[in-house]
């Protein structure tokens, strides 16, 4: 098997599979601020912290604004070589009246001999070459332009070093010559949304003669350099657990789901905006703080103070369990996290933090971060199915909108979740009241009541089956009893 050179990016070299292979030329493009000349630095600094000789070629930049972009992210240039146009210019002379010239004065061939003596020099085990835009423009014409690279192809051939060519894609759409002369290509881009931050994300487009993970993995730049959010594959990261049911510390409320939710499924909490949905959610968290475990809530629709206000009023011990770090209310703006980010972050706590429990409240903020309800659909199923083969326990809160019998969801992704719970409001005796009721289990038999759900400063309690009622889901049931048995009025919103 072929020696891997790390690009210094743990993210970049999962999708490589361990990295880059050894002594082949690379090509990575993408427009302007996609993070190329970042990525390209990592690598050399990764190279020069093994003990390689690495050396920077830079056509389009001075050194002073290299070392800007290094300082920028806290890292010291020192060790790598670097080699810069403008010196370059300044060691050629054509004509005896003049000794600088500017580059589209100077001779291709001349700059050529230059950079090739300045490389046997040096002898880099790693370079990278910034950027063959500036290449094309002395070429002048395609042809030429297709002859040099192959050209520094052949000379790289010669030497045991591992070259990244750097790309703005100034070109023709249609010009694939560098994408075939190279044994790998990195394509990076940005998107801008309508509202929120840019963002990044990259693809291996070519990697001739060596596995890697097709698709878009997204990308971030950060104090630090390039982050890389590989494409999240269930199928990679399967475990072994019990499953056992995860009680809600609600008898009543175990008792309509047939015993509890089964540890390792998924959850989904429905209903309109008041019904007690992200309640429930914290109940189950707190519950399974109370056996040790570690639960995490992401909170894409409020702020981690007003969960933890909700939860107080409740009477749920809350602020014991997060100081203790059993819970974690985690406040998302959907407008800054891309997916991967979000996929990436559970991850951690799931594998590195030993969470159990994860909630996502709501799906409507997770909608509001992908760019189209089909790849909802699709990374929703992947998260969910990798946390379910560790083990994991998954809540996600729906929030349904419209009037009474006008009930309206986003996005259906109920065939996704293993368990699915009403929340409905329904009339009785000139009040609003709340009703709860189980409508799927995939993983065994549940009760098919619908018993009343009330909220108050002692906590949640779910009541007895609602029998003298008829057409409670609709909101507007019709009562065929003979006595009212309805919990007491008090209730936490």
């Amino acid at each position: 098997m072929q020696e891997r050179a790390p690009t210094g990016i743990d993210g970049l070299d999962h999708v490589l599979m361990g990295g880059l292979p050894r002594n082949r030329l690379y090509l990575i493009e993408g427009d302007p601020g996609v993070g190329k000349t970042t990525i390209a630095l990592q690598f050399l600094l990764a190279g020069l912290a093994a003990g390689e000789r690495t050396l920077y070629v830079t056509l389009s930049e001075t050194k002073d604004e290299i070392d800007a972009v290094a300082r920028s992210h806290g890292w010291s240039l020192d060790g790598v070589a670097m080699f810069e146009l403008s010196a370059l210019e300044q060691l050629l002379t054509i004509d005896a009246e003049n000794t600088i010239f500017r580059s589209s004065d100077v001779e291709l061939g001349e700059i050529t001999q230059v950079l090739q003596r300045r490389i046997d020099e040096v002898m880099p085990d790693r370079l990278v070459f910034d950027s063959l835009s500036e290449l094309r423009l002395l070429s002048q014409n395609a042809l030429r332009y297709r002859r040099e690279v192959l050209s520094l192809k052949t000379f790289f051939s010669t030497k045991k070093c591992t070259v990244l060519l750097l790309d703005d894609r100034t070109s023709e759409p249609s010009d694939q010559q560098l994408q075939s002369i190279a044994h790998g290509v990195i394509t990076v881009e940005q998107l801008a949304p309508e509202y929120g931050g840019d963002r990044r994300r990259l693809r291996i487009a070519k990697l001739r003669g060596a596995p890697f993970r097709s698709g878009y993995h997204d990308v971030t730049i950060e104090t630090g350099g390039v982050q890389v959010y590989p494409r999240l594959v269930a199928a990679e990261h399967k475990g072994e657990f019990q499953r056992t049911a995860l009680p809600s510390g609600l008898a009543e409320l175990d008792a309509l789901l047939g015993g509890g939710v089964d540890r390792g499924t998924s959850t989904l909490v429905l209903g309109n905006a008041g019904t007690g949905k992200s309640s429930v959610v914290l109940q189950y968290a707190c519950a399974v703080a109370a056996r040790g475990e570690r639960a995490a809530i992401f909170a894409f629709d409020e702020l981690r103070a007003t969960a933890t206000h909700r939860a107080e009023a409740l009477g749920l011990n809350i602020r014991e369990h997060l100081d203790s770090g059993r819970v974690r209310i985690q406040q998302i703006d959907p407008a800054e996290l891309s997916p991967g980010q979000l996929s990436h972050l559970i991850m951690d706590l799931t594998e590195r933090e030993g969470f159990t429990f994860i909630a996502i409240d709501t799906l409507n903020g997770y909608l509001h971060s992908m760019p189209s309800e089909h790849h909802l659909y699709l990374q929703l199923h992947e998260l969910l199915s990798y946390l379910g083969q560790r083990g994991v326990t998954t809540m996600m809160v729906l929030a349904q909108s419209g009037a009474i019998r006008e009930m309206q969801s986003p996005v259906d992704i109920s065939y996704i979740a293993d368990n699915v719970l009403l929340l409905r409001f329904f009339e009785a005796q000139g009040r609003i009241r709340k009703a709860i009721s189980v409508v799927k289990k995939r993983t065994g038999r549940h009760e098919d009541t619908i018993r009343e759900l009330s909220l108050d400063s002692t906590g949640l309690h779910v009541g007895a089956p609602l029998v003298a009622f008829q057409g409670v889901l609709t909101g507007v049931p019709v009562y065929h009893g003979h006595a009212i048995e309805l919990e007491q009025d008090g209730q936490v919103e």
